[in-house]
């Protein structure tokens, strides 16, 4: 059984969530710090009272006639003062010798812990829903040694810690509530330049492919990604442009064709015509289908190339041998038209022999076009640090310098010389055999003094 996916939490929600568990740990800590200290204070207070009040108890003991001067004023409390002290005098025969009304009743002289004579920390006792601290402290009293037990009534105090703790659970609680909110109020404000990004990229739409986001404007965590929308624009802007002219133009080219074919078999189906012209017909067909078919796969190899779906299977031979045979397959055409086509230099490439003879055979092939008669052809190898390179010169007319960055596009034949020639194909098939062997494609060429191709192949490294 396949496990549903979960969708990631939004940017928002993790800054909200973490924002309040931060405050609420540091509300709680701080809180519960709060509350140790004055608890802690308010029980330091309640000893030393304790304690000030048994050092009282055992002075007045010192004093002639003390135990009965403090049994007289057990027995007679102040009137209307509830008891917070429980005091017992135990004799060394174990009876009583003097004790808090009721105290029998509340606390048995058991219950306390075992006197010493030096200081102790009271213990905690719960009787009928009342919390005492005890304490006992052996007395010599003339000549007899008495034990002192004490309590005092800390129910107040319990009441005290109990009201404190709800007090601060609840400042505690408001605090989170309160944290959330502000958590949320800023991460929306903090998070509000992205909303602003957003419905800015919305707006573009193609016609508009021209606007930029402008990072200047944003802050500058959000800058470089700003700049990057705009890097991304621009590079859209230019996929879309070069779209819309490779679909025009492509629209062009198989027109003609397409074009030409349709008025000759119409122009044959208006009357009778001798096997002669039916075959002149279906020959200048079959031309033009050649013609298509040839700018189909062109383009067909142009789409491979740069989906990487076209793999270069490279291997190391000869560049002086490869050239020789490339021109000698076009020796015979430019014999006829009196063009020489001469070899030059010696290199060793690593390509896919494959690709850089349809390379270099494209561009003899273009050479040899657009090359006037009794002209020259030069083809040239050279080893270079890390690769080597190949150079096609012919003494033909030359490119005009405005239509050279172009020239590597698909279709494009902006000299109006070259435009009655070939499909406007052939540059951008070779750089595309480059660009897939990490090489390079440059162009020179100048009015009156020829054009030079230049392809570099990098090293098997």
């Amino acid at each position: 059984m396949l496990s549903k996916r979960t969708e990631p939490r939004s940017i928002a929600t993790q800054l909200v969530v973490l924002f309040t568990v931060c405050a609420a740990l540091l509300l709680s800590c701080s809180l519960g710090l709060f509350y140790w200290i004055v608890v802690r204070h308010a029980l330091e207070e309640d000893n030393a009272v304790l304690a000030d009040k048994i050092a009282a108890i055992r002075t007045g003991l010192t004093q002639p006639g003390g135990v009965d001067e403090l049994s007289g004023e057990l027995r007679s409390p102040r009137t209307g003062e509830a008891a917070i002290y429980w005091i017992r005098l135990i004799s060394p025969d174990g009876k009583i010798a003097a004790e808090t009304p009721g105290m029998d009743r509340l606390l048995a002289p058991s219950v306390f812990p075992s006197p010493k004579s030096t200081s102790q920390l009271p213990i905690d006792y719960r009787a009928d829903d009342k919390i005492f601290s005890l304490l006992s402290q052996n007395e010599m009293v003339g000549d007899q040694n008495v034990i002192i037990q004490i309590a005092q009534d800390r129910s107040a105090d319990a009441r005290f810690r109990k009201q404190f703790r709800t007090l601060l659970a609840l400042v505690l609680g408001v605090g989170v509530i309160a944290s959330a909110l502000i958590a949320v109020t800023v991460t929306r404000r903090g998070l509000r330049p992205l909303a602003q990004m957003r419905r800015a990229l919305e707006r573009v739409r193609p016609p508009h492919l021209n606007e930029r986001i402008d990072p200047a404007r944003w802050p500058s965590e959000l800058r470089p990604l700003a700049a990057s929308f705009d890097d991304m624009l621009v590079r859209l802007e230019d996929s879309f442009t070069r779209l819309s002219q490779f679909s025009a133009d492509l629209a062009h080219e198989l027109r003609t064709p397409v074009g030409n074919m349709l008025g000759e078999a119409q122009v044959a189906l208006t009357r009778e015509r001798s096997p002669k012209e039916y075959r002149t017909v279906i020959e200048s067909a079959a031309a033009e289908c050649e013609r298509l078919s040839g700018i189909i796969d062109n383009l067909l190899f142009l789409a491979r190339a740069e989906s990487a779906e076209q793999q270069a299977t490279r291997s190391g031979f000869d560049g002086r041998g490869a050239i020789e045979k490339i021109a000698s397959f076009y020796q015979v055409p430019a014999e006829d038209r009196h063009i020489t086509i001469s070899c030059d230099g010696n290199a060793e490439f690593f390509a896919d022999p494959l690709l850089f003879n349809r390379a270099v055979g494209n561009l003899v092939d273009n050479a040899l076009r657009f090359t006037p008669d009794r002209g020259e052809i030069r083809i040239t190898v050279r080893s270079l640090e890390n690769g080597s390179e190949i150079s096609i010169r012919d003494s033909g007319s030359g490119i005009a310098p405005e239509h050279l960055p172009r020239v590597f596009d698909r279709f494009y034949r902006g000299d109006a010389s070259r435009s009655s020639a070939g499909t406007g194909l052939g540059l951008a098939l070779v750089k595309s055999i480059a660009d897939l062997h990490g090489g390079t494609a440059k162009i020179d060429s100048a009015i009156g003094r020829g054009t030079t191709v230049t392809l570099a192949f990098p090293d098997k490294a």
